[in-house]
């Protein structure tokens, strides 16, 4: 997912960025209301984190603004301010869940990961399977022949888009965008060392490998 923060607090946000981040998330940052109003409105974010209390222009006018817009980007808020008529007033401007501050890291990504799945019915799909390999969405898990399989966030990510793109081939420019978040060729090798760090921990203690490459073309995860 390609998530935005709209939080002025630069410890807090680094927090959550840093968390969805490694939970296998695309994050963008914004410190005031008018920056992240513009970031709402110019890109396609699947989750909007907004607190309340922004300089510039205040949290709740930022959402009420983009519903103005038309822009249905699903939105938490966060806010001190946690009593019914301050929860209430942040679902009246156009607030999708309200997160009372202090929270758990844990309630936060349960909750943006849930609005995501409102958001996109293809994302209710919480189970993946290529053959002999299964992938969790949820519980953030994936197995082979029975035998857990460990990934860093990104090769999850990778592995996610392929699994969900199975049989097709991949390329190199279609993963930079969608995995990457890259709108442009980085000249990098990028791209090869994960594909690698991934095919070492997939297929080479397995008999049958899953993940090719399709020479000029790119990659296809088949069975």
């Amino acid at each position: 997912m390609r998530l935005l923060i709209i939080e002025d607090d630069l410890e807090a946000a680094g927090y959550i960025q840093k968390g969805l981040s490694e939970a296998g998330h695309l994050v963008d940052h914004a410190a005031d209301g008018e920056v992240g109003l513009e970031m709402a409105r110019s890109a396609d974010y699947d989750v909007l984190v907004v607190d309340r209390m922004l300089p510039l222009r205040d949290g709740l006018s930022v959402i009420s603004t983009l519903r103005e817009d038309a822009v249905a980007t699903p939105v938490l808020i966060l806010s001190a301010l946690g009593d019914v008529d301050h929860r209430v007033e942040g679902l009246q401007a156009g607030g999708d869940d309200y997160l009372t501050k202090p929270y758990a890291f844990a309630e936060l990504l349960a909750r943006v990961e849930a609005l995501a799945r409102r958001r996109d019915p293809e994302a209710v799909q919480t189970n993946l399977q290529v053959g002999d390999l299964e992938m969790d969405l949820l519980a953030r898990t994936v197995r082979r022949a029975g035998i857990n399989i460990l990934l860093q966030p990104r090769e999850f990510r990778l592995l996610e888009y392929l699994m969900k793109n199975a049989n097709q081939v991949v390329t190199r420019t279609m993963l930079l965008e969608k995995v990457w978040d890259y709108h442009f060729d980085p000249q990098t090798n990028v791209i090869d060392v994960h594909v690698s760090r991934l095919r070492a921990k997939i297929d080479k203690e397995f008999s049958t490998p899953l993940l090719h490459t399709v020479r000029g073309a790119g990659y296809r995860l088949q069975a």
